[in-house]
């Protein structure tokens, strides 16, 4: 069984978190907590389900917007694939997904057995996320491709 999350707008990379001293305390401060609830937001509305508690294998897809400072030349070679996005690390991307995902379409992310990310220039960004829940019972080397 297959399910697909299309998140529309820029993909989000996670941040690191800030600390700040509190007197002889330490705050742990984090940034994202609007975007994980907007992102969190478009997910539920799509989604509907218990989360799931079996093995599963993840695909994403991360498109961004061509920057409008690029030349025409340069614009057309980020939309063909020729160009890459280098600006947010793919490995943040795929964190940021996981964490917000944990607990709401997956009990825990012990359950990922296989993950595909790929990042890429377009004119709509969205993050694309291809859920396949193989169960405990199937072959999980049957949907490997």
């Amino acid at each position: 069984m297959s399910y697909e999350l299309y998140i529309k707008g820029e993909p989000i990379a996670k941040k690191r978190p800030r600390f700040a001293r509190r007197g002889n305390f330490v705050a742990t401060i984090n940034d994202q907590e609007t975007e994980e609830g907007r992102f969190l937001f478009e997910v539920q509305k799509q989604w509907g389900l218990p989360p799931l508690n079996s093995y599963l294998s993840i695909e994403m897809f991360f498109c961004f917007t061509i920057p409008k400072s690029a030349s025409k030349k340069k614009s057309h070679q980020m939309e063909v694939g020729e160009i890459l996005p280098t600006k947010k690390d793919l490995d943040n991307c795929i964190k940021f997904v996981l964490d917000c995902l944990n607990g709401e379409t997956w009990k825990d992310d012990s359950l990922i057995t296989r993950i595909v990310a790929n990042k890429f220039y377009g004119r709509d960004p969205f993050t694309k996320i291809i859920i396949v829940n193989f169960g405990k019972n199937e072959n999980a080397l049957s949907h490997i491709s």
